[in-house]
């Protein structure tokens, strides 16, 4: 898709309130044509992902701009663009701060290197709930308003996040051969991002920060030994299964991130306020329609990558899932160490204690219903 601004049939809202004072004195003359019809016309907006076009969350974006479109009625035109078209992968926030793009589609993890407490709205210390249970969090236990501190109080930023889809617990990832201990991961040379670099580094490994488009070539060229991106489809898609054959699941590094719409918020605050109601309620509701996408997805290009792809899927063994949270142990003193971040660490705990409890106790054992039904399924 084109990144340049639409000029032809569409005007911004920006533009057309710069061009009020003149359309006024039309209107006053008795020329009430003009304006109506300008009133009329679509408002374009500049949408970027920090995706590469082929990835299946690039699709998740398109979705919602569809639906935004059609729930506006054709008032709201979104031209949505992959990583790269206007701005890198991780400077998604810059440039929707910038105003250069008007709603961007990425990870708060993505913005990591300009405040560590981006990270604890995603991929922070796992103290037992799931990405379900903290998007609950975002938008019913405080998580949004300690998010617009962090955002537009602390850093100053002219924006305005919300939360959408909840990712399952992502994969440990890729390595070309089996890893069953924490001597088994030490020293290799390991893609991830944000805190869950901190806690892999504590443990011994070498990790680097690399957008999605960047893995595979660097695994080509020997700068990383193994790395994680997110989930079956995406890492198929990318070519993951090309440069390494043992799929681990299951693991506490980053395992209850969401997707985060952000807006201008000059932008934004700009629209009428039925346009920025669709635009605001358009973004949980997406979250239950890219689940159930990415449930289907994941499972099906799950079985394609064991079946057709020479992939040997594990689950990461309980040596190192014990290690990661003895990692947590060590780190998590150094983030309280700043009042902001414990604020946002206690909020999480005082939310996993009471609603992951309610959540446990609530749930039936899935496995064992699961193993009666299909035995032997899950004995990789």
């Amino acid at each position: 898709m084109n990144s340049e601004k639409k000029t032809s049939g569409a005007v911004t809202r920006r533009s057309f309130l710069r061009k009020g004072a003149v359309a006024g004195g039309v209107a006053a003359t008795g020329a009430l044509a003009a304006p109506a019809v300008l009133a009329q016309s679509p408002i374009a907006v500049r949408m970027q992902t920090s995706w590469p076009a082929s990835d299946i969350w690039q699709e998740f974006a398109q979705n919602y701009a569809n639906s935004v479109q059609e729930m506006s009625g054709g008032r709201l035109e979104i031209d949505v663009l992959p990583a790269g078209a206007v701005v890198g992968a991780f400077q998604v926030l810059d440039g929707v701060n910038d105003g250069l793009i008007d709603i961007g589609h990425d990870v708060p993890v993505y913005w990591y290197g300009k405040n560590k407490a981006a990270s604890l709205f995603g991929t922070g210390p796992v103290f037992g709930g799931s990405a379900t249970t903290m998007l609950a969090w975002f938008y019913n236990g405080g998580g949004q308003e300690l998010y617009n501190e962090l955002t537009q109080e602390i850093m100053g930023l002219d924006v305005i996040g919300l939360y959408g889809f909840p990712m399952p617990a992502q994969p440990f990832g890729w390595f070309k051969n089996e890893v069953n201990s924490v001597e088994d991961i030490s020293g290799l040379k390991y893609r991830t991002v944000g805190l869950a670099a901190d806690l892999l580094q504590s443990m011994g490994m070498s990790v680097a920060q690399l957008p999605g488009g960047e893995i595979v070539p660097a695994m080509e060229r020997g700068v990383i030994d193994a790395f994680e991106f997110n989930n079956p489809t995406s890492d198929m898609r990318f070519g993951a299964q090309d440069v390494a054959s043992n799929y681990y699941l299951s693991s506490y590094h980053q395992a209850s991130e969401a997707f985060e719409f952000l807006f201008n918020r000059s932008f934004f605050e700009d629209l009428d306020p039925d346009l920025q109601a669709i635009l605001r309620y358009a973004v949980p509701a997406s979250a239950t329609l890219d689940h159930a996408s990415a449930l289907d997805n994941y499972s099906a290009d799950l079985q394609t990558l064991i079946n057709e792809g020479g992939v040997t899927v594990h689950r990461t063994s309980d040596d190192i899932l014990a290690a990661q949270l003895d990692a947590w142990d060590q780190l998590i003193p150094e983030l309280e160490a700043d009042e902001y971040m414990k604020r946002v660490l206690d909020s999480q705990r005082a939310w996993v204690e009471r609603v992951t409890f309610y959540e446990l106790m609530n749930s039936p054992n899935y496995e064992l219903a699961y193993q009666h039904y299909f035995p032997g399924k899950l004995s990789l």
